[in-house]
């Protein structure tokens, strides 16, 4: 039986005081076709706990996983050979259940994991600082946008077309409650990333420019052109890495000119896993720390001389400064950080660059295959582990279609893109160290299959 704590008249006082008239007020943002009117069809009322067991087994076995069958998705996910090692040591009971250090300093081994992570994310991004973790890549770059409005006091900013589209509109959703000004550039299917156009929209209105590196296509811009004519005006240059493993072959964006880096950290440690939880990396100059959003560890010293570490420039709502905090985040991707960190140290920096060798070279030896299939065209000339396709078919039935043949060959661009029906024959694919030879060999048959 549920606990309903509040009667009736307390839930009409309480709507009363936000302006609703009913609970389903408070919904009308989500579309009505998302809505259930009523118990979902084809479900019993109840059932015992075995039958629902096999029926949620049935539906399970639908699923065509990524283990099971080819598999070249990746557009902001990615899968990657995690060791085995790095889950035996998150599921240490010491680090499984530790949430947040709210007693900071008592919480030692907890602060210099996060000390350690912060470490190996500013190394990695080229910047000089990073924090904590975030909850994932898009909100990171929402953070990133409002934290350069608050630098620069300008509210524009401008949204190279190459930004993945679901962070271009967690980035619009975010801005309706703020009066920041959002400038989004038409993606196109051509084979350079559109560095010329985004540089032409930065003005002395602009705070900040948003790319995406590599791209959302595959291609990869040039971070040091847009970051000197973004701070020719005074704006800042942040950079978006959704796929970090690219850092161990291509430049860091700090060292191209990036003020601030954001990414997706899901690509090491962390396991696809539906969807999430997902891992949000940000790094800054060392300049602006005080405006970066979420939380930072540090190090110093005790009274007795030796290293500790302690939770600082915390400036959460929950915290010391509330209103004035630099982000309502309130806790830490602390246990997929933790995965990031462990993975990351297996690697090392060699380690990394290896593994960034061997996904360029499987990518590579993708798409010479895949060109050589009638009615594929390549788009991108250059690339890291994924690079987009141009079909001579609506590219959103040519992967239902492969995924009937037992492959899951890319993700469609009209899928990203429903409503640009000028890039709906694009297929962005991508391949990392756990494609073999022969998965290579199958999708090219099949999609040869599928265009016939």
């Amino acid at each position: 039986m549920r606990y309903l704590p509040l009667t009736p008249a307390d839930r009409a006082e309480m709507l009363g005081v936000i302006g609703a008239d009913t609970v389903d007020d408070l919904f009308v943002d989500v579309p009505a076709e998302a809505r259930l009117s009523g118990p979902i069809a084809g479900l019993p009322l109840h059932a015992s706990e075995m039958a629902v067991e096999r029926h949620m087994s049935a539906l399970a076995a639908k699923n065509l996983s990524a283990g099971t069958a080819p598999f070249f998705i990746g557009a902001g996910a990615y899968r990657h050979h995690v060791p085995a090692s790095v889950d035996h040591l998150i599921q240490r009971g010491e680090f499984l259940t530790a949430y947040t250090p709210y007693q900071p300093e008592i919480a030692q081994g907890t602060l210099q994991v996060l000390f350690e992570f912060q470490t190996q994310v500013a190394r990695l991004f080229g910047t000089d600082i990073a924090n904590a973790s975030m909850y994932d890549g898009s909100t990171a770059c929402w953070e990133a946008i409002l934290m350069a409005s608050r630098i620069t006091r300008k509210t524009r900013a401008v949204l190279s077309s190459g930004l993945h589209p679901h962070y271009a509109e967690v980035v619009r959703t975010m801005a309706k409650f703020t009066e920041d000004d959002i400038v989004s550039l038409k993606a196109e299917l051509v084979a350079e990333p559109d560095d010329a156009a985004v540089i032409a929209q930065i003005d002395d209105k602009t705070s900040c420019v948003v790319v995406q590196y590599p791209d959302v296509m595959g291609r990869i811009p040039d971070l040091a052109a847009i970051a000197e004519a973004a701070h020719a005006k005074g704006a800042l240059l942040i950079a978006v890495v959704t796929e970090p493993v690219a850092l161990g072959m291509i430049e860091a964006p700090g060292a191209l000119g990036a003020d601030i880096v954001v990414g997706e950290g899901q690509s090491i440690g962390v396991g696809l896993q539906f969807g999430g939880p997902y891992l949000g990396l940000f790094g800054c100059r060392e300049k602006f720390v005080r405006q970066m959003p979420g939380r930072l560890c540090g190090q110093t010293v005790d009274a007795e001389g030796k290293r500790g570490f302690v939770l600082t420039l915390s400036t959460r709502e929950q915290h010391i400064r509330r209103e004035k905090a630099t982000s309502n985040i309130c806790t830490n991707s602390g246990l997929c950080a933790l995965a990031f960190s462990i993975h990351l140290t297996l690697l090392g920096g060699e380690g990394l660059a290896q593994l960034a060798a061997v996904n360029h070279d499987k990518a590579q030896t993708l798409i010479e295959r895949l060109a050589k299939v009638p009615g594929v065209t390549v788009l991108n000339d250059a690339y890291f582990n994924e690079a987009t396709l141009v079909l001579t078919r609506d590219a959103r039935e040519v992967v239902r279609e492969l995924a009937d043949r037992k492959v899951l060959g890319g993700v469609s661009l009209g899928r990203l893109f429903p409503e640009d029906s000028d890039l709906h024959k694009g297929l962005l694919v991508t391949a990392t160290e756990t494609v073999t030879d022969e998965d290579i060999e199958v999708f090219a048959r099949e999609l040869e299959g599928v265009l016939a």
